[in-house]
């Protein structure tokens, strides 16, 4: 097998494969994407992307038409056509547990393995408790009918809403490997990138393992330091913008992820955190890591604090109110609404008696399938129409833009709750606003 440019495989065609497989193809690889769902894959087969990432679906429209892409449901056509294939399922939180879910993983696996009857390497890149690529490495020997055939962890790092951008471009490269056969095989796999500069780090399984989890872990945290200040910040009549600018000039703190707010979400800190947590426990050394229960105390908290400041513009009942809800998606540009503090909070006005009305640019029919008791709208003046208390809970571009004067004609009562520290307080007090913000005056 030559190293010059193998042919490259992706095994599960969500967020992470989609984009891994169709960015893999700009870089100049020939590349087959493998999922079980036959939808999922005639759906990419025809140039639809499942999900919202910006750039992604015209990429994927190039790729298709270059011939170099395709999609399949067969494993027996993977593990003929590829030398490096890529694992790209996803690790949920288990229903009711901290731990993460690994079913999907090893049936990745396990249902690879059997059809590989020449060397080979396979490359896990979900975000995986540590030991987890030891055990697939044991299962996959004794499933493959090449005894040749090596295991590497490749962890991603994406951002949703810039996940193109972070494949083709990432900051640094992760390979965790047992030989310099697989070292060498994943920089051929990756080597545009590489040639590009970009830092290249080459460790065991467990330490690639926990790259990831230690990353999320240190950003949520940081965020959640941020929000303890504004609880303080409350209490004491600070300002929690002004604190965290302040202290982000100090270069060993920076100011990235220090914007206060409704806290963090989506389908990676909070599972990854808690995950990380959990198998801490597993290994005797939970202590080591019993601060991360209170990062997602105080994550958790900023979502109730924020009920209760819409609750202070109502006069302590959110009943025969309307409430319109700016925001569903746990983040701007994105449609993922999984662990979505804005989804969340919103659902929880509506269970204690307001009349919700949501708007999202693309999160709309995700939301509607999980609290289908909500009323959707389709544009932001539907939504301000006749609202008594506005609440800013993603922080799109389209809502940073509003001019409170202009949308101030549109809602019943000018009571906005800004759950993301993005608006100018003193512009939307002096249009006439009742303002309120998480961790200021």
């Amino acid at each position: 097998m030559t190293t010059e440019r193998p042919k490259l495989s992706v095994i599960g065609t969500g967020y992470l494969g989609a984009t891994h497989a169709v960015c893999m193809v700009e870089l100049g690889y020939d590349v087959i994407g493998l999922d079980v769902d036959e939808e999922k894959i005639g759906r990419l087969t025809k140039g639809e992307v499942p999900f919202f990432e910006p750039g992604l679906p015209e990429l994927l429209s190039k790729q298709l038409s270059s011939g170099r892409l395709r999609f399949t449901t067969s494993y027996e056509e993977v593990a003929a056509f590829a030398d490096v294939h890529f694992v790209c399922v996803g690790t949920p939180q288990k229903k009711g547990e901290y731990s993460a879910d690994l079913r999907y993983v090893e049936a990745a696996f396990t249902s690879l393995a059997p059809h590989l009857t020449r060397k080979a390497l396979v490359v896990g890149k979900s975000t995986v408790p540590a030991g987890t690529a030891a055990h697939m490495e044991k299962l996959m020997r004794s499933l493959t009918p090449c005894k040749d055939v090596e295991l590497a962890w490749n962890p991603e790092f994406l951002r949703e809403g810039f996940a193109v951008e972070d494949t083709l471009r990432p900051d640094r490269l992760v390979f965790g490997v047992h030989s310099d056969w697989a070292e060498q095989q994943l920089r051929a796999a990756f080597a545009p990138v590489i040639e590009a500069g970009t830092p290249v780090v080459v460790t065991d399984f467990a330490t690639a393992e926990l790259v990831k989890v230690a990353a999320n872990s240190f950003l949520a945290t940081k965020i959640s330091f941020i929000n303890a200040m504004a609880e303080v910040c409350e209490t004491t009549g600070a300002d929690v913008t002004q604190l965290a600018q302040a202290i982000g000039y100090d270069d060993r703190i920076g100011h990235k992820f220090l914007r206060a707010g409704l806290g963090f979400g989506g389908g990676c800190l909070p599972k990854d955190i808690r995950a990380f947590i959990a198998r801490a426990g597993e290994l005797g050394v939970d202590q080591a890591v019993s601060f991360l229960r209170e990062v997602d105390e105080i994550n958790l908290r900023r979502r109730a604090r924020t009920h209760e400041l819409g609750l202070d513009l109502v006069d302590g009942t959110y009943r025969g109110t309307r409430i319109a809800v700016l925001g569903a998606a746990f983040k701007p540009n994105s449609d993922d609404i999984r662990d979505s503090p804005a989804l969340d909070v919103a659902a929880s006005i509506g269970r204690h008696g307001g009349d919700v009305v949501i708007y999202d640019p693309q999160a709309i029919e995700n939301a509607r399938r999980v609290h289908p008791e909500l009323i959707y709208v389709e544009s932001l003046d539907e939504a301000l129409a006749g609202a008594d208390v506005t609440m800013l809970l993603t922080e799109w571009d389209e809502f940073r833009a509003m001019d409170p004067s202009v949308v101030g004609q549109q809602v019943a009562q000018r009571n906005i709750v800004d759950g993301r520290n993005v608006l100018d307080p003193v512009q939307w007090r002096k249009a006439g606003w009742r303002y309120r913000a998480l961790g200021r005056p």
